[in-house]
């Protein structure tokens, strides 16, 4: 092999290790995870803080190696189409086709890329600096080439913006939610916790509201000795008081202040003007988001709302506990009144209250029963069933069987749900 074959096989092999470089690196770019990074960034980390500015500027970041890379794989084969074609003749091409068809997937794509999705982050730190540098270096060839690009699409209606994926993403949060799993039993809380915090702008009060039915109301205008055993006898320690109609709340008499009260008036307790006592109402729309509404709890300092719908009707009250066990599952006391509610079964099935939400089924089995048309089991029913239906009555929708078990009136008290997986065969 003469001298010049042997510098024409050097430049090749040398070709293929910037080729090599050029496909790790969009591999490790792209791979690598953002918010390690961000944490890392956060600790001072230099190299970290590039990559973060080279992710912000993705498209010009993925312009720079292709271009890069697709430069040096084409000057490569074309050395080595003329090399081969020095020593063989015509069927140098062939040769030669072959053999940087070979060298170039295996060593210059397949080798580096692997390498890299290993440990993305790391390899990311790696090229960094080097990588900023060539998209600054390339930088006006990568502007021109996406302008081309824009001007031949957009004639078929494709409008291409350089912040592409942005709006999309809390749902690549909740994708990698979803994929927050392992055999530790406690990542399952933590993923429900973590998916409940991103629907607080989504669920509205409505749906985690106690409704008026189970709402202890006292009248204002009873006896002070009657509303004293009244709200002694509830567990809660703040109570709505309602005067002539239980629509018409005109306070919420909070337990401490009547204690204190009570202590202060000892023997003429009938003095007490409970109204004095009592807080005024925070009246709120039923639409209220739930993230609205946490906001609205700190600025106010308050942890009790009431419900009302677009009349002014009590719908119903909210509390700052309601809108924390949305996020970490429900919150139990030993003042709590023990309702009816799940019920698993030996043969996988389950017998549910009517009036259990479908958050809450949803959240504790990870089932995906859709929420935006009831808050209710019952109210899912009643809307896919199109009727009221009969004990006894079965009904599959979404891959679920329901059997409806008890009906009080026209309310659907009992159900058994039996998922796609424990369903008999046909």
């Amino acid at each position: 092999m003469t001298g010049s074959g042997i510098l024409a096989v050097a430049a090749i092999i040398g070709l293929l290790v910037i080729s090599a470089f050029f496909s790790g690196s969009e591999t490790a770019l792209t791979a690598a995870s953002r918010p390690r990074l961000h944490q890392l960034a956060k600790g001072g980390n230099r190299r970290a803080k590039l990559v973060l500015d080279l992710f912000d500027h993705r498209d010009r970041l993925i312009g720079a190696i292709l271009l890069g890379n697709n430069v040096v794989n084409i000057l490569a084969s074309v050395l080595a189409t003329y090399t081969m074609l020095l020593i063989f003749g015509d069927a140098g091409i062939a040769y030669a086709t072959v053999a940087m068809t070979l060298l170039i997937v295996i060593f210059a794509e397949v080798l580096p890329k692997t390498y890299a999705i290993g440990d993305a982050d790391r390899a990311a730190l790696i090229v960094a600096p080097a990588i900023r540098v060539i998209v600054i270096l390339l930088s006006p060839v990568t502007h021109a080439i996406q302008w081309l690009v824009r001007i031949t699409v957009r004639p078929f209606g494709i409008r291409l913006g350089p912040e592409l994926g942005v709006s999309h993403r809390e749902e690549e949060l909740r994708g990698a939610i979803d994929l927050h799993e392992g055999p530790d039993p406690d990542l399952r809380q933590e993923r429900q916790m973590l998916r409940s915090i991103l629907d607080l702008d989504e669920v509205e009060v409505e749906d985690v509201m106690t409704h008026r039915r189970a709402v202890t109301l006292i009248d204002a205008d009873d006896p002070i000795a009657g509303i004293i055993d009244q709200a002694l006898a509830s567990p809660y320690t703040r109570i709505p008081l309602y005067r002539d109609d239980p629509d018409n709340i005109v306070g919420v008499l909070h337990a401490k202040p009547l204690l204190r009260e009570m202590r202060a008036k000892g023997a003429e307790m009938g003095a007490i003007d409970i109204l004095e006592l009592a807080a005024k109402p925070w009246f709120i729309p039923e639409t209220t988001t739930l993230l609205d509404q946490l906001q609205a709890f700190k600025a106010r300092r308050e942890h009790f709302a009431i419900v009302i719908d677009e009349y002014g009707a009590v719908m119903g009250i909210v509390t700052l506990e309601d809108i924390l066990e949305e996020i970490v599952g429900s919150i139990e006391d030993e003042q709590d009144i023990t309702v009816p509610g799940v019920r698993p079964q030996p043969d996988g099935s389950c017998i549910v209250a009517g009036t259990v939400t479908l958050r809450d089924l949803n959240r504790e089995f990870e089932w995906s029963f859709p929420d935006d048309r009831a808050a209710t089991l019952a109210g899912l029913i009643l809307y896919e069933a199109r009727r009221i239906p009969e004990p006894g009555q079965v009904f599959t929708f979404y891959g679920f069987r329901f059997e409806i078990l008890r009906r009080q009136r026209n309310q659907i008290s009992s159900i058994r749900i039996t998922p796609p997986q424990a369903a008999p065969p046909a």
